[in-house]
């Protein structure tokens, strides 16, 4: 079972991108056991791709879904995910990656993933950094150290398992990294060049614009329990990130219209417990250290 990876990709409608993405697996220095995609209802050519990269490969097998009528991101997005997950016997494999399908990967991604966790047992879950292509240059989408990236979520199987596995509910590629925190356990994501990966939609997009997508995002902070400073502090942070200044007011509007909708956030107080002490930790003295002493301590 050793260094045996099994990749599950949720997808709807990524004929654009995904034959990228599909390469840059295919040409990895070390291949999935087995890679499984699950078309939630596509009515692109995405099938038809789908079914010429099977084909050619035995290792990657095709879960179809029934079409919703719409694409639907966070929630959706883990239901797809669990229809791939239904597929295979977890414990045949050393670690599971949720993969998105409008992503460039460098060739020994999964390899130098899967050598760092042997490295540190502590580490639950890990990536490499998203860059996006402006102009010929590749532009860093910002995210912090303490968390591997939604797009592509490296766990080690057994750690994900003893969380509990993803929520079914907005922000759940931020619950799950606190949740590994909790137990004593390593998120974390690493900005080296052989580890950096182009990310072909932007980040805090959705299919409508970016603006609802960072709208959504702030809606998903407030869900998840992160209090109003915190969220103002990560808003400013991002005031000179496309699209300048816009973007940071749509996310502290998701949350505060969230807020003043009293709208429900996740039933589990020991985690929003958790959460804001660390946030509260994180503004005196930066998400780095805060991760950092609360790491020392477990």
């Amino acid at each position: 079972m050793t260094q045996r990876y099994v990749l599950i990709s949720p997808c709807r409608n990524e004929a654009h991108y995904m034959r990228q993405t599909l390469d840059t697996v295919v040409g990895q220095s070390q291949l999935p056991a087995k890679w499984v995609i699950v078309d939630d209802g596509s009515s692109d050519a995405t099938p038809q791709i789908l079914a010429e990269y099977a084909a050619r490969h035995p290792w990657i097998e095709i879960v179809t879904r029934q079409d919703r009528g719409h694409r639907a991101v966070g929630p959706g997005v883990v239901d797809a995910f669990y229809s791939g997950y239904g597929a295979i016997n977890p414990s045949d494999y050393e670690f599971v990656c949720k993969l998105d399908l409008d992503l460039r990967l460098p060739p020994r991604y999964f390899e130098i993933l899967m050598q760092r966790m042997s490295e540190d047992p502590r580490i639950a879950t890990c990536s490499g950094k998203a860059y996006v292509e402006e102009g010929g240059e590749l532009i860093p989408e910002r995210h912090g150290d303490e968390t591997s990236l939604g797009m592509t979520k490296f766990y080690r199987v057994s750690c994900f398992e003893a969380i509990g596995g993803f929520v079914r509910e907005v922000m759940w590629d931020g619950i799950d990294c606190h949740q590994c925190r909790m137990k004593g356990w390593i998120a974390c994501s690493w900005d080296d060049p052989a580890l950096r990966f182009v990310h072909l939609r932007p980040m805090g997009s959705s299919q409508d614009s970016i603006f609802t997508g960072r709208m959504r995002h702030g809606y998903g902070q407030y869900f998840m329990g992160t209090g109003f400073l915190f969220m103002a502090a990560s808003a400013l942070s991002r005031v000179n990130q496309k699209p300048y200044v816009m973007g940071s007011a749509a996310m502290l509007w998701g949350w505060l219209k969230a807020a003043l909708q009293r709208k429900p956030r996740y039933e589990n107080p020991e985690f929003r417990r958790f959460l804001r002490a660390y946030q509260q930790r994180a503004l005196l003295v930066g998400k780095s250290r805060a991760t950092r002493e609360l790491m020392g301590r477990s």
